[in-house]
């Protein structure tokens, strides 16, 4: 394994809506800003002009919606653009990757939720990311009912509303979380399943244990 000094990881990091996600990635970049580590953020849908308009047209709902196919036809041509343009670009020069949802978002939702053939959805994620496979896979673990409750008091404080994939049932949300769980226990080396019910305090020092246990960061 290369030394410390010119490691450069991909990390995706994975989960319902409400996981924490956005504050682990931002705990993360700030540690390894403070360890001199050169690193972009970057989310999906979106991280390129391009990506983020078509992320506009998946989550707005006073549009039509996209049928299933189209769907996830949409997804792959933001996910190429962003691999392309951003990701390999940025692990090409040695800088960190922390991206918010990647392929395995696409699993999730569209094969395991939408009912797509995942072999379809398998083929099209690996066309898409053209080689760049994450290095790790952090999913953040949260049961359907604690995503819900978050999501409303987080609407509540902001004043927004609910997304064109948050207003799906229940039963589709139980869907994305059990393709999570399938994916991780399908690749458990390329996985990091963490219990989001634990306060972030402790989510962050057992990403940052995995992270220092796989060589990637020196033992704080």
């Amino acid at each position: 394994m290369a030394a410390e000094e010119t490691m450069r990881a991909f990390l995706v990091f994975e989960g319902l809506d409400g996981s924490g996600k956005s504050t682990l990635i931002e705990r993360l970049a700030a540690e390894l800003k403070a360890r001199g580590r050169d690193l972009i953020l970057t989310r999906e849908p979106g991280g390129t002009p391009l990506a983020e308009d078509i992320r506009g047209i998946l989550l707005r709902t006073d549009v039509e919606a996209p049928c299933d196919r189209a769907e996830l036809l949409l997804y792959e041509a933001s996910r190429a653009q962003h691999v392309d343009r951003v990701i390999k670009p940025a692990l090409a020069r040695g800088q960190w990757v922390l991206c918010d949802r990647f392929a395995a978002s696409t699993v999730a939702f569209q094969s395991f939720a939408r009912r797509l053939a995942r072999a379809e959805v398998d083929w099209l994620n690996a066309y898409a990311i053209a080689g760049a496979d994450p290095d790790l896979y952090v999913l953040l673990d949260l049961p359907v009912e604690e995503s819900f409750r978050r999501r409303a008091h987080r609407n509540l404080g902001q004043g927004v509303d609910d997304d064109r994939f948050e207003r799906e049932a229940r039963e589709f949300h139980e869907a994305v979380r059990l393709g999570y769980l399938t994916q991780a226990r399908e690749a458990p080396r390329n996985w990091l399943v963490l219990d989001a019910a634990q306060s972030p305090e402790a989510l962050f020092e057992d990403l940052l244990k995995n992270l220092e246990g796989r060589g990637w960061l020196a033992k704080s």
